[in-house]
């Protein structure tokens, strides 16, 4: 029986704490847009909730408080959210050898693309920072029904890039990534650069687990991506 091999591996990015090193940014502008609303919430229990939509945060945030918010006041807390997050983007920088890693994939024209639970509005202001042309492929919060742990956000970046799902690989720091990775049958790659420890990461479904973007440059013949060719 003829056997045709799947194309060679594609890679789907998130952004804060994968590219960008933005969680903490992240953390902070919930944490002032909370208590603006009057709500005290430790640090660590938003830095667990980083990479699910904001829908789905403030979800999780009502379960844990016993709060009980308005549609208004949920859509006022994620733009508060926004402009908090926005008033410190100045602070946010690529993490180490991300700008390498894309520049390398798109030199040996491996597809890749990046997929985030962000809005445009917020996720967009990253491109100038990792040195990519406006029309790097994309897909933010915006066009997605739902955003991770759901597998909207990558199945729509495996159609961006043309490719089956299951033969492209997810790169993420949280675990949101990784379980939303499993849903849509693709690889998950993790990393510790959004402060997830590596058995976490292991425990979610991540199949490698790297320090950070420059790691994960330095080992990429371990994920098909042949350096030597």
């Amino acid at each position: 029986m003829d056997y045709t091999a799947p194309p060679g591996p594609a890679f789907l990015f998130d952004l804060d704490g994968t590219l960008i090193d933005s969680v903490y940014q992240h953390v902070i502008a919930w944490r002032s847009a909370l208590s603006g609303m009057g709500v005290d919430l430790s640090v660590w229990r938003i830095h667990r909730r980083i990479g699910m939509s904001g829908g789905l945060f403030v979800t999780a945030l009502l379960r844990e408080t016993g709060l009980s918010l308005t549609q208004q006041q949920i859509d006022d807390l994620q733009q508060a959210h926004a402009a908090a997050y926005l008033d410190q983007i100045d602070t946010v920088r690529p993490l180490p050898g991300a700008i390498e890693l894309l520049r390398e994939l798109t030199q040996r024209q491996v597809p890749w693309a990046i997929a985030t639970s962000g809005y445009a509005k917020t996720a967009r202001r990253a491109l100038g920072m990792l040195k990519l042309p406006d029309d790097t492929p994309m897909v933010t919060r915006d066009l997605v029904r739902r955003a991770k742990p759901d597998p909207d956000l990558f199945l729509a970046g495996a159609a961006l890039l043309g490719v089956d799902p299951r033969h492209a690989m997810v790169v993420g720091d949280s675990v949101w990534d990784l379980l939303a990775a499993r849903r849509a049958g693709a690889l998950g790659i993790g990393l510790q650069s959004g402060g997830y420890g590596r058995d976490e990461l292991e425990r979610s479904g991540a199949f490698r687990v790297y320090a950070d973007p420059a790691d994960m440059l330095s080992r990429l013949d371990e994920l098909g991506v042949r350096l030597g060719e």
